[in-house]
């Protein structure tokens, strides 16, 4: 079974992936962020550096969802399902052109055919981790990476509502496999209770979709 979990940054979807991935007793796949020398110099610079992140990151999670596909046993934390979202974002606000777009479009549905053709050509099921904006504001300023802080960046902290609107209308268009919601609003992972009924609900939707 391949499961992949989708959310925006800070709402707690890597400590999701490897919660399930421990109680699932499987591997997890992590987004190599720590080692991406490209998101800094984005964060610096997002009109030079826009398409190059993208790139970037579409050629990492192409590579991921192949190999998880592939072992058709894990967790994949954030895939290339929701790369474009990114990319689309953006390209409205200036900082990848009409070309780069085509460019990418086109190497991204090049990309979907290849995985549509693999014996396993589509995930399991998605979990999407969701939050409110302020949930989501104060996760980022709590773990503290230098290139994420918003208190004097307000076209920063923009970007990331935009990116927080945009997360909730791509859950409800999704449909390249079963998914569902889990509310880390409301369900704390740092509580023990929490993640007990968090894994509950998985294993619940897991098992309707076996029947």
């Amino acid at each position: 079974m391949v499961i992949i979990t989708a959310g925006m940054i800070g709402v707690g979807k890597t400590t999701l992936t490897d919660l399930i991935a421990t109680h699932l007793n499987t591997q997890a796949f992590f987004e190599p962020v720590g080692e991406n020398p490209v998101l800094p110099l984005y964060y610096a610079d997002p009109k030079q550096y826009g398409f190059l992140l993208q790139i970037y990151f579409l050629n990492k999670r192409f590579a991921m969802i192949k190999k998880a596909l592939s072992d058709d046993n894990n967790v994949l934390d954030r895939s290339i399902y929701e790369d474009a979202l990114f990319t689309q974002e953006n390209h409205r606000e200036g900082n990848i052109s009409d070309a780069e777009l085509k460019v990418y479009m086109t190497l991204l549905d090049n990309m979907m055919s290849e995985i549509q053709t693999m014996q396993k050509g589509r995930p399991d099921l998605m979990v999407f981790a969701n939050a409110d904006f302020d949930t989501i504001l104060y996760r980022i300023k709590k773990r503290g990476r230098d290139y994420e802080q918003f208190e004097d960046n307000d076209e920063l902290r923009q970007y990331y509502f935009k990116m927080w609107s945009a997360y909730q209308k791509w859950y409800e268009d999704y449909d390249a496999s079963p998914k569902m919601t889990i509310d880390l609003q409301k369900y704390d992972l740092e509580n023990e209770a929490s993640r007990k009924i968090v894994l509950q609900q998985i294993d619940d939707r897991l098992a309707a979709l076996s029947e």
